[in-house]
């Protein structure tokens, strides 16, 4: 069957069961969060890297990629978050399974993300330098 035909009698179906689009898609799950999930970084890649590469589905307002205490060395993940919800859906679609560097990226969603307070992040780096 061609795949177009059968998305179309998808569409038919649900259309007929009265079942709009929100709630039929996986990502309403998701509608109050901004944030996604990025696994599988590459330890090379730097917080600019990661903006580069999400900034092709919306506006990036913040990019957290998580850094060991220690050493700061990234430890491979982070989290992303879009200025508007609906380009997390554009990024966990077109990003989660990509390859970048060799390593493939795993791009979820995220239903709940506490942001660290700048002042947190200062005293990590002092606690990191000192």
């Amino acid at each position: 069957m061609n795949p177009l035909r059968h998305i179309q009698n998808i569409n038919a179906k649900e259309a007929s069961l009265g079942i709009s689009y929100y709630q039929a898609s996986w990502h309403t799950r998701y509608k109050d969060s901004a944030y996604v999930f990025v696994g599988g970084i590459p330890f090379d890649l730097t917080e600019g890297d990661l903006l580069a590469v999400f900034s092709q589905y919306g506006e990036v307002v913040d990019v957290n990629l998580v850094r060991d205490k220690g050493t700061g060395k990234s430890k491979g993940f982070g989290f992303v978050a879009y200025e508007d919800q609906r380009s997390t859906n554009l990024a966990v679609d077109n990003l989660n399974g990509a390859q970048i560097l060799g390593r493939i990226i795993r791009v979820d969603h995220v239903t709940s993300y506490k942001k660290k307070e700048e002042g947190d992040e200062g005293t990590e780096r002092k606690k990191r330098e000192g």
